[in-house]
């Protein structure tokens, strides 16, 4: 069995709960098994929030927070030096992380030894290209070029049809470009 848990880390408003159930979406019609859900609590603006998804080939039985992720995806980098984001990280879980750091900087930064860092400036992507500073759709992109999961093919067709009825063409263009760049400029260990 083949199964990718996923942990979200950010602040309300710059879009974990949605992040975390596209991904979820985007597989399941790709023919996995998915779940995507976010962490129901004290939700406000500026807030700490993290959201989860899970992906696998065979049914998921669990129905609980990820507390081991593989990957961790860092939305807001102030929660680097705020909430230990890396709590329960496996030896080699991925850490994407939005900020214009190295990824060496922040394995500096968060002071761990094992996994595999990569970074995006997906809030500069994200204004450049939707005209708003959310960073979850770009690291969407950065996160199928890192893992595959999902194809970022299949990303794009998720977005024009979740966000087609509810953004005009301008909006949903703007966010497949940025899927595309941040697919080509998210940044890994040398």
């Amino acid at each position: 069995m083949q199964l990718t848990e996923i942990r979200w880390h950010g602040r309300g408003g710059q879009g974990v709960k949605t992040a975390a159930t596209l991904v979820a979406e985007v597989a399941m019609e790709t023919g996995m098994y998915t779940q995507g859900f976010p962490e129901y609590g004290p939700e406000r603006s500026g807030a700490p929030v993290r959201g989860f998804t899970r992906i696998s080939d065979v049914e998921i039985r669990m129905h609980c927070a990820i507390e081991n992720p593989d990957i961790i995806i860092v939305l807001d980098p102030s929660l680097l030096e705020t909430g230990n984001v890396c709590d329960g990280a496996k030896p080699n879980s991925v850490i994407l992380v939005n900020t214009d750091m190295t990824p060496e900087e922040v394995r500096k930064k968060i002071k761990i030894s094992e996994g595999k860092i990569y970074t995006l400036d997906a809030q500069t992507i994200a204004l450049k290209e939707i005209g708003r500073p959310i960073p979850n759709i770009p690291l969407i992109g950065a996160l199928s070029k890192i893992t595959g999961k999902p194809a970022v093919e299949a990303i794009k067709k998720g977005i024009k049809k979740k966000f087609g009825h509810k953004f005009s063409e301008k909006v949903v263009e703007g966010n497949l470009r940025a899927i595309e760049r941040s697919y080509n400029e998210v940044k890994s260990e040398k």
